[in-house]
Parts: C-alpha cells; sequence; structure tokens
C-alpha cells in the first residue's frame, strides 16, 4: 500500500484508532471516507474535518453495508483501500452462558461477521482498480489470549487466518491484503492514561512508518505488538501468557 494517493473507506472510524489513521492519510493527500453507525458523531466530524466524507454503516446489519457500499462507490468510483476497522472488546465471565453468550455472538457477529460482508460488498470493485488494499485489523491477542476477553481473542485469531487465506486468493489479482496487528494502545475509549498502552499519536506514526518503509510486508507490525506476535515462534508462549494475565485488563 502507498501512503499517498489513495481513496480510502474506513468503516469503524469516529474515533480512536480509527480515526486518528482517518486524519492521517487525510492529511498525506488521501481521499478518506470514514464510517460509523451513529450519525450525530458523523456529522460532527463533518464539521470539524470538512476533507473527510462520512457514511453511516452498521456492520452487524448486512442491509446497512449493503446500502454504505453503494453510496462511497457511487461517490467514489476510484476507491483503492478498503481498512475493515469497525470492532468491539468486552470482557466475559465463561462459568455462565447468561454473563457470556450475548456478548460473545456481539462480538463474533461485530469483529468476524463484519468484516466478512465488508470485504465482500467491495472485492469485485477492488479487482478493478490498478493498486488496490484490503487492510484487515487483528490484535495482539490473536496469539496469546487474555482470559478476561475469550470471544475478541478468538474474533481476531479468525481475522488472522482470514486475512492469510484471502492472501492466497487473491494473489492473482492487483489486490493487496494487508493485516494491522496492533499492540494495546491508548485511545480515548480506554480512558486515563494506562501502563504499558502505546500513544496513539505515536503508534500512528509508527505504523505510518512501517507502511512507507516495508512496502512487501503482509503484516504490519508495531514493535510493542511483536512479544505476542512471536511468542510461540520463540518458544515462549507459555511463560508470555501467564505474564499477559498476571494484570488485569482494563475495559470501558
Amino acid at each position: 500500500m502507498h501512503p499517498e494517493g489513495n481513496t480510502v473507506f474506513i468503516p469503524g472510524a469516529t474515533s480512536g484508532i480509527g480515526l486518528a489513521f482517518a486524519l492521517e492519510l487525510s492529511a498525506r493527500g488521501n481521499t478518506v471516507i470514514i464510517g460509523g453507525r451513529r450519525a450525530a458523531p458523523l456529522r460532527a466530524l463533518a464539521r470539524q474535518h470538512p476533507e473527510l466524507d462520512t457514511v453511516r454503516i452498521d456492520t452487524t446489519k448486512p442491509a446497512s453495508i449493503r446500502v454504505a457500499a453503494e453510496t462511497v462507490l457511487a461517490n467514489h468510483p476510484d476507491l483503492n483501500v478498503l481498512i475493515t476497522m469497525a470492532g468491539i472488546i468486552r470482557a466475559e465471565d465463561w462459568h455462565r452462558p447468561e454473563s457470556f453468550l450475548s456478548s460473545a455472538e456481539a462480538v463474533l457477529k461485530t469483529n468476524v461477521l463484519g468484516m466478512v460482508r465488508l470485504i465482500a460488498a467491495f472485492v469485485e470493485h477492488l479487482q478493478t482498480r490498478p493498486n488496490a488494499t484490503i487492510m484487515t485489523v487483528s490484535s495482539g491477542l490473536a496469539f496469546a489470549p487474555h482470559r478476561a476477553t475469550p470471544s475478541y481473542n478468538a474474533s481476531k485469531a479468525a481475522v488472522h487466518l482470514l486475512t492469510e487465506s484471502l492472501r492466497l486468493q487473491l494473489e492473482d489479482t492487483s489486490v493487496e491484503v494487508l493485516e494491522l496487528q496492533p499492540p494495546a494502545v491508548q485511545t480515548d475509549v480506554t480512558g486515563p492514561p494506562i501502563e504499558g498502552c502505546q500513544p496513539l499519536g505515536e503508534f500512528v506514526s509508527e505504523v505510518m512508518h512501517l507502511i512507507q518503509t516495508r512496502p512487501d510486508a503482509t503484516e504490519i507490525q508495531p514493535e510493542g505488538v511483536k512479544f505476542l506476535r512471536h511468542c510461540e515462534a520463540r518458544g515462549e508462549y507459555g511463560q508470555v501468557v501467564k505474564l499477559l494475565n498476571a494484570t488485569p485488563l482494563s475495559l470501558p
């Protein structure tokens, strides 16, 4: 993915990492469309950042994805980058089904089915573009689980393997398939600063540097995620999981 000169759609970009990327990509000369579920934040962002286009989209609803895709492609037929940023994380207690079942269903519907449906809505169009990219977003927790977030861990592991498989299937097309693997990142969603979380601005700068300097990389791995990403290859999976779970995971 070239860091400039693209037309980029980022569903799940009304706050946090998604919004930070949208603003950074826009500042680099890309045309950026952001998507979100709620109309009020989108209207506010449109006023604050008129350089961004906005579209309502709920990635848990197939009809919403279909309408949003039609709108984006009608207004931006040169779209060549899709970043599947939308996702949720929830703490769960799997001792009793009433404590986790609805949460697990929501996480998997958003993080896995939402990504699949987004790709389905855009993949044919992207194959018509000479330099196209699909970027998925997994997590360090796809490779070493935190006990508090079983469904999230599983959803991001699914994103990883789906991305690997999609890359193999689309290798005969013009579509590049990338996987962004964030570590713990400090955003407005996580609240007050948390020890060990990478500041958002630092994270975005590091990711853009990796995109620019490692054009052949298929996995965008900030330094902070490598401790988790490669723990099994290093023979340290058990130790890393134990250390990861030694402190509680702070969630909103």
